[in-house]
């Protein structure tokens, strides 16, 4: 995700008004941000001022952030994969292992110079 300059801007108030426990963890360079932010948003009960501040970040973040703000138990149901690259973030769905059968059973086909390989 990419911050814009609106977001980056919540985020130094929301980091002002915060509870001290949670400061060292609200810093841009938290690939887990959004979702401290809403687990703090369910569980700390902030003051006014501040969730007002938390829904307008993830209104502002877009996707699936306002909902997770409205459904607590959204929070816990789906995990998210956080990947960082270069400053952006990406949260993604963790990818399922395909089920056992029909290409598990299988050996994998040896090339070797252009040639498949017999064992």
């Amino acid at each position: 995700m990419q911050f814009t300059k609106p977001m980056i801007d919540l985020v130094y108030e929301i980091r002002r008004r915060i509870r001290a426990e949670l400061k060292a963890e609200v810093k841009l360079a938290n690939p887990e941000l959004l979702s401290m932010l809403v687990r703090s948003f369910h569980e700390d009960k902030p003051d006014a001022v501040c969730r007002a501040l938390i829904k307008e970040l993830m209104a502002l973040a877009g996707g699936e952030w306002p909902v997770r703000l409205e459904d607590p138990a959204s929070v816990d149901a789906k995990r998210m994969v956080v990947g960082a690259y270069r400053g952006t973030v990406s949260h993604e769905e963790p990818k399922v292992a395909a089920p056992a059968g029909g290409e598990a059973g299988r050996k994998p086909v040896r090339i070797y110079r252009g040639r498949v390989i017999s064992d």
